[in-house]
């Protein structure tokens, strides 16, 4: 209205000026035209939309036509033209640009969402500022906080002159309080309960946990959602003619409270009399009805025709037909009580991929991406290979995010083009580090990193120095050394290890060695791996060593030279590479020391991990397992105590101090020499060891682990992204055994396999990734301890780097 009122004013203003000037009928040749006024538009986009040129023959129409086809741009707020003999003069008034646009007040609605929708409204930086659209900018603000249940909410435009012929906007938004739902009343309900079919409800009148999940707070995209789980609710039971009559919200007058009424008709049950499949099938009418999930004779669920349909579109979709359209449409007899189900195909056009893009990957190379592709360019589209090809970006763990879509090519009917969309996770660390965990203060120098430069190469350099350990360590590892999968790795490392102030029995040790590593799989979630390594280690038992450590150096010496083969299996279904939520991951792996080497054993562990979603999706039960078995053979009579396993801990089972459980070392009753022999005093008698009566709290560690635990999995409240978190409540089991526990043993935790022996600890964890490092911190109360378990409620492993 208002641009047509200004239409009007340019009409009337030519022609009182063309009046002046010349008649209504005269007409004139244009030898010239300058245009002033122009600041930020240029001259020559005023030209290009003008229908007259010099040497056109004009009239008092033709000119008011140039007039509003200019104003049409919407770049201008004032139009003039005028005639000097024969040039024709236009003058203009821009209208600003612009200049900035701040938002102050919105904490519920983010600052870029906000911007994009005025974005969308034509409103940004640099943009032509419409005095026209303030109010309606407000109102649709207000609008945005509707839909979240915001009543009050209150938006304030204002503006601000700047120079150069720019305007700054200024939005103060006074958000309000979310309103809460008093009460939701169903009406026309006769088959069913009230409170039964509100229990699928999202939206709730309120109740214990309300204040943590929100759940009774108005929001328009819930009550829509509810209302469909409504409609599913009774034609998943046969009420094909179920029908929504009305929804009415209304407000309290403090617009603090929401009363929603939903107005329903529930008609009858119908069961199921005939199945058909129609339309232009590309694969066989056998196939496709043997797939179909409902049933003749069985009351009619449309969850299950749904998912009929769904099936069809994956089998034609992987296929090729991509776009290809099922409905199944119930016939309903209302004599009989009875449907007939037509399922309707239309497959449409097969296509093929034209192109495969990715986006977001700034850091990483699209070599990395596309190399896990399934789906190649140029063959038919399938779902499942798009599928599975999402389903390894994801693994990777390079990635908080991965989404895939299928674009149509314009001017084709059978192309696509497949675009994966990922937002890349930090992988890993660079620069000094500095932190504290459970077994003490950590310093280092490290650059480690999973996707090395953006490579998909993993390498580790450390130089790192604690309470317990100094150690030099090198790895590189290249999981695409060929086109075939095969991965291939180097390491070598150095340590000096004081395992005293690691809360384990006192005995140092030097040992450096290097590895290569070699992986192929055997199908997409499938990998075999053999590692070869080679490890040089001499024992320094000290003068205290316990009688563990005593008895093996003098069975099998205190230096040790062995060549290490491992052998790997793994089995991943996992959804991602970063805490998963669906899926299992399984692996075993066999060590054994050489015929040849020093020593000679063989190390036997097994892990699983498995992830469920419960509850739609809004938990995750998790549960996790490991055992493993240490057996010497051939000339070595004792197991090597330095490959022992244990347990305990943050990362173990949490609630017990780490590396504390299971069988505690002996100490020697006598101060001994590098050889095992009593030192001597003065006297000729041995020098009694004064703490071998009472320090009976350092672990061995045992040949055998037992560990898992369950976790139910739950999102933190008040945390928006938790992509990169994981919170649980916790019950963890595990514990070492020994098979080598005399009668003198039975009072240090010693025991042979014995599930009574295992403990266990509940609570609740939270761990979390971010750019300075990873954080964890469990609180735990232990349970079924031992006598000289150390137990510990609070624990937490923290890294920062600068």
């Amino acid at each position: 209205m208002k641009q047509l009122i200004k239409f009007c004013l340019i009409s009337v203003f030519i022609s009182a000026f063309s009046g002046h000037t010349l008649s209504s009928s005269e007409e004139w040749v244009i030898n010239d035209i300058r245009i002033s006024g122009l600041q930020r538009v240029s001259a020559g986009s005023v030209f290009n939309v003008m229908p007259i040129s010099v040497g056109d023959t004009v009239d008092e129409y033709d000119l008011q036509s140039t007039a509003k086809t200019i104003f049409k741009t919407g770049q201008f707020d004032d139009i003039q033209l005028g005639r000097e003999a024969n040039t024709l003069i236009i003058s203009l008034t821009e209208r600003p640009s612009i200049a900035s646009i701040e938002l102050d007040g919105n904490k519920a609605l983010k600052t870029k969402d906000l911007l994009k929708g005025l974005d969308d409204a034509g409103l940004s930086e640099g943009q032509v500022f419409k005095r026209s659209i303030v109010n309606s900018l407000a109102i649709e603000i207000q609008r945005q906080y509707v839909s979240q249940g915001r009543y009050g909410a209150k938006v304030d435009v204002s503006t601000e002159d700047e120079p150069r012929n720019r305007v700054s906007l200024f939005i103060d938004i006074d958000e309000g309080e979310v309103a809460e739902i008093k009460s939701i009343n169903i009406i026309g309900n006769n088959s069913f309960a009230e409170e039964d079919i509100k229990r699928e409800f999202e939206l709730k009148t309120g109740g214990w946990f309300s204040f943590f999940t929100s759940d009774n707070r108005y929001s328009r995209e819930k009550l829509q959602g509810d209302i469909e789980s409504l409609e599913s609710y009774y034609k998943n039971r046969g009420y094909v003619e179920y029908n929504l009559n009305s929804s009415q919200v209304s407000v309290s007058s403090d617009k603090t409270g929401v009363f929603i009424t939903l107005n329903i008709s529930e008609g009858t049950t119908y069961d199921v009399n005939e199945l058909k499949i129609v339309g232009d099938l590309p694969i066989e009418e056998d196939i496709l009805k043997s797939l179909i999930l409902i049933k003749t004779g069985e009351r009619f669920n449309q969850f299950l025709v749904t998912e009929t349909e769904e099936i069809f579109k994956n089998i034609l979709g992987n296929e090729g037909y991509s776009f290809a359209e099922v409905r199944g449409v119930p016939d309903i007899n209302t004599e009989t009580g009875e449907v007939d189900l037509t399922f309707y195909v239309d497959p449409q056009q097969r296509t093929y991929v034209r192109r495969i893009i990715f986006k977001g990957n700034k850091r990483t190379h699209d070599v990395v991406l596309r190399r896990e592709m399934r789906q190649m360019e140029g063959a038919w589209a399938s779902n499942n290979l798009i599928e599975n090809s999402k389903l390894r970006l994801e693994r990777l763990g390079f990635f908080k995010e991965v989404e895939s879509e299928t674009i149509p090519v314009p001017g084709v009917n059978d192309q696509i083009d497949v675009e994966f969309s990922v937002e890349e996770e930090f992988s890993g660390s660079i620069g000094g580090s500095l932190g504290y965990g459970a077994y003490g203060l950590v310093l280092g120098l490290n650059y480690n990193e999973n996707n090395a430069f953006g490579t998909g190469r993993a390498i580790g350099i450390g130089i790192n120095d604690s309470t317990w350990q100094r150690s030099y360590s090198f790895s590189y590892g290249e999981p695409y050394f060929n086109i075939d999968g095969v991965s291939r790795g180097y390491s070598a490392y150095f340590r000096e290890s004081d395992y005293g102030q690691f809360n384990i029995a006192s005995y140092t040790s030097d040992s450096f060695g290097a590895g290569i590593q070699f992986g192929l799989p055997i199908s997409d979630i499938e990998r075999i791996g053999l590692n070869l390594n080679y490890d040089n280690t001499s024992i320094d038992t000290g003068s205290t060593p316990a009688s563990q450590i005593l008895a093996f150096t003098q069975s099998e010496g205190t230096k040790f030279e062995v060549f290490k083969t491992q052998f790997i299996w793994s089995k991943v279904t996992l959804n991602r590479g970063l805490f998963p939520t669906a899926g299992q991951s399984q692996s075993f792996a066999l060590q054994v020391a050489v015929p040849g080497s020093s020593l000679t054993y063989s190390k036997l562990t097994y892990r699983h991990k498995y992830f469920k979603p419960i509850f739609d999706g809004r938990f995750v039960l998790g549960f996790r397992g490991e055992i493993g078995a240490l057996e010497p053979y051939g000339d070595t009579e004792v197991a090597p105590f330095f490959e022992h396993y244990y347990a305990g801990g943050i990362s173990s089972v949490r609630g017990f101090k780490q590396n504390t459980l299971g069988p505690r070392a002996i100490p020697s009753q006598f101060y001994l020499d590098n050889e095992g022999n009593p030192i001597t005093g003065d006297d000729g008698n041995p020098i009694l060891n004064p703490y071998s009566y009472y320090r009976d709290d350092r672990s061995i560690g045992g040949a055998y682990l037992i560990e898992g635990g369950f976790d139910f999995i739950f999102k933190l409240p008040f945390i928006e992204d938790q992509r990169s978190m994981r919170s649980s409540f916790f019950v963890d089991i595990g514990n070492v055994f020994s098979k080598d526990c005399g009668i003198d043993q039975s009072n240090i935790n010693c025991s042979e396999l014995d599930l009574g022996e295992l403990r266990y600890s509940y609570g609740v964890g939270v761990t979390w990734i971010t750019q300075l490092g990873p954080m964890s911190l469990a609180i735990a109360a232990p349970s079924n301890e031992g006598p000289l378990d150390e137990t510990e409620s609070f624990q937490f492993e923290i890294g920062t780097q600068f």
